[in-house]
């Protein structure tokens, strides 16, 4: 599944190429992944002669705000003010990306839905699993109240709000394993699988462990280790191991500087040990016996 860095690179793609970017058209081709409103021809009456003004990431949700736009001769440099339109937001689940496509041409079998400016550029949506999800929020409805996921979302690695006070706090009494923990959405937005694995490698810190018994020395170079490796990421263009791309179909370069993550067997990079492989709560998690205590 795409995690924060994927999602972030996906979101800058799409403020970049989109820029000016007004829905003339649109084509649900599965209706299962309109989530919202539950009419379909609602959605796509919504959507209809909206200007996509901003692209926005809360933890894996993108999130556009729309402007309604009724005279399509619109001038960009002039001074204008549009009426805001709601929200059109995104969440691409394991599967799901985006394709941008000058002068449209057919659809492959995953395409999912389409949207279309006056000159038939097409945004694409395709998602081979079908699990990704779409919803538009109208104009006076907030997306954080619509989308329990959402609605529900720790803070941002980013932010302020995360730090190592916040951490101790949230942890102080759990007896989950630390993975799990970075893994709980609502503790923390955008880790997955990926980077908790990375993450624990580079703070030296044993997946396994409760999470109550991570020190404060630990826990300042846990959070670090976090920041760190989604801003290399993030540079990197995310991780590719099988389907995520970016809006270009370009992959992301990440996978290639992983220290721990699907390296199963493989010589530790700092130690030499074998990187060994387990499940927790159902993910595999990878870690290096020797580093990480």
């Amino acid at each position: 599944m795409p995690e924060l860095p994927e999602v972030e690179t996906v979101r800058r793609g799409l403020e970049k190429k989109l820029n000016k970017f007004i829905i003339k058209k649109v084509e649900v081709c599965r209706d299962s992944t309109v989530a919202f409103p539950t009419n379909k021809e609602e959605f796509i009456k919504g959507l209809r002669n909206s200007l996509i003004d901003k692209w926005d990431r809360r933890g894996k949700y993108l999130i556009a705000q729309l402007k309604e736009v009724q005279n399509e001769n619109i001038q960009f440099n002039e001074k204008i003010t549009l009426k805001h339109n709601g929200f059109l937001v995104v969440h691409l689940r394991m599967t799901g990306y985006f394709k941008f496509i000058n002068n449209s041409d057919q659809p492959c079998k995953h395409t999912r839905i389409r949207f279309f400016d006056k000159n038939n550029n097409e945004l694409r949506y395709i998602d081979v699993r079908s699990f990704g999800q779409m919803w538009w929020i109208k104009q006076g409805l907030l997306p954080n109240k619509v989308i329990k996921g959402l609605g529900s979302l720790g803070p941002e690695p980013f932010s302020k709000d995360f730090d190592t006070k916040y951490l101790k706090r949230v942890i102080s009494k759990r007896t989950k394993s630390i993975k799990a923990i970075l893994l709980d959405q609502t503790i923390v937005a955008g880790i997955g699988n990926i980077y908790a694995d990375e993450s624990l490698y580079a703070a030296g810190i044993l997946p396994f462990r409760e999470a109550r018994t991570i020190n404060k020395n630990e826990l300042i170079k846990l959070k670090e280790s976090i920041v760190t490796i989604l801003k290399k990421s993030i540079g990197s263009g995310g991780t590719t191991f099988s389907d995520f791309r970016d809006l270009e179909g370009e992959n992301g370069n990440f996978g290639l500087q992983t220290k721990v993550y699907r390296r199963t067997g493989k010589e530790c990079r700092k130690c030499g040990n074998l990187i060994k492989r387990q499940k927790i709560t159902g993910r595999s998690t990878h870690w290096c016996p020797k580093c990480q205590k």
